[in-house]
């Protein structure tokens, strides 16, 4: 209860700072805020284009959230275990990129999401190993698998699977791919986000595996005290690994859901900063699985909803970026604020 607090001080005090800079720049910050709502679907415009309205940017902004909830997740359950999973960039675009591969061969959903479990998966439990076996950093080792990954995927799609018009990566197969695109529907065109229920029930089974589950207790006892673990009797060496697996697999599908269904294609040459967003955003969210739900909803209207924002107030859409920064930050330094609360 008092990490929920936490968290909603930290949101109330960042509105409040990027109200107080909108209207150093002569804008409306209520105005602005609705705008964001009205761009994220969450209220309607006052116009919409042919075959959309409320309900079409709902389900884009669904489309959107479902790759954060899954890569928030991952980070959420690495640093109950004691990790800092920095690394869910690179799992991410590996789990997409050996999806695309499959998907020539086999063109279904399954295997994609069969494809982003597994990938992830094993570079997560790569990174546990080489942490228990030679004490190796795994912030070290997650950004540099960010790099190899990156380089070597760009690598193959520069040179194998490259589209000359767009310079990303072929797009998916329509049949493979996690969001069916363009679906009519009552004379609407819809985005159709199929993994979405995916992602929320890996939430609530995730917070089932921590809090009610013996192997779920020797995670968070591991993330508290490997030492005070493994005098317990806790087999200190398979909770890493099992941790990492989890958390790599949760990436894994953050990235197939991403990489295959909010976009068709991959962009060579640079990770999906989501990644890294994630990590802010688990820590808003108290690295609780239904937390970072919450957190990765409020998150992805800010991002999703600046564009119409900056159209209609005409400011800059980096403007949506700071107000996620200040949230972000201020939710970092939630030991502060429980701190002062104690005092």
């Amino acid at each position: 209860m008092k990490k929920l607090r936490t968290s909603c001080l930290a949101i109330i005090i960042s509105l409040i700072f990027t109200a107080l800079i909108l209207w150093l720049m002569g804008k409306n910050p209520l105005s602005a805020y609705m705008n964001l709502l009205q761009g994220s679907g969450l209220m309607a415009k006052l116009k919409y284009a042919g075959r959309q309205n409320m309900f079409t940017d709902f389900m884009s902004f669904i489309d959107a959230l479902t790759p954060m909830i899954f890569a928030s997740l991952s980070v959420a359950i690495a640093l109950k275990g004691g990790f800092f999973n920095i690394g869910v960039s690179g799992q991410m675009m590996i789990a997409g990129f050996v999806a695309h591969m499959l998907s020539l061969v086999v063109p279904s959903r399954l295997l994609v999401i069969v494809a982003g479990i597994v990938s992830g998966a094993l570079i997560g439990a790569l990174i546990g190993w080489l942490k228990y076996r030679f004490n190796v950093n795994e912030v070290v080792t997650s950004i540099m698998f960010n790099s190899i990954i990156m380089y070597l995927t760009t690598f193959y799609i520069n040179t194998f699977y490259i589209n000359p018009v767009s310079r990303q990566s072929k797009a998916i197969n329509e049949a493979a791919r996690l969001t069916i695109s363009g679906y009519r529907w009552n004379n609407l065109k819809i985005d159709i986000a199929l993994a979405f229920p995916l992602a929320i029930a890996a939430a609530f089974a995730l917070n089932y595996f921590l809090e009610r589950t013996t192997r779920g207790y020797e995670i968070k006892a591991t993330g508290l005290s490997p030492r005070a673990a493994h005098y317990a009797g806790m087999n200190v060496h398979r909770t890493l690994l099992l941790t990492m697996s989890i958390s790599g697999a949760l990436a894994g599908l953050a990235g197939v859901s991403y990489f295959c269904g909010y976009f068709a294609s991959i962009q060579p040459g640079t990770t999906p900063a989501m990644g890294f967003d994630a990590i802010a955003v688990s820590l808003l969210g108290a690295n609780n699985p239904l937390g970072c739900v919450l957190a990765s909803f409020l998150v992805t209207i800010i991002s999703k909803g600046s564009i119409y924002m900056s159209s209609r107030q005409g400011i800059e859409p980096e403007i949506a970026s700071l107000m996620s920064a200040f949230i972000l930050t201020f939710a970092a330094c939630s030991s502060i604020f429980e701190r002062k609360s104690r005092d």
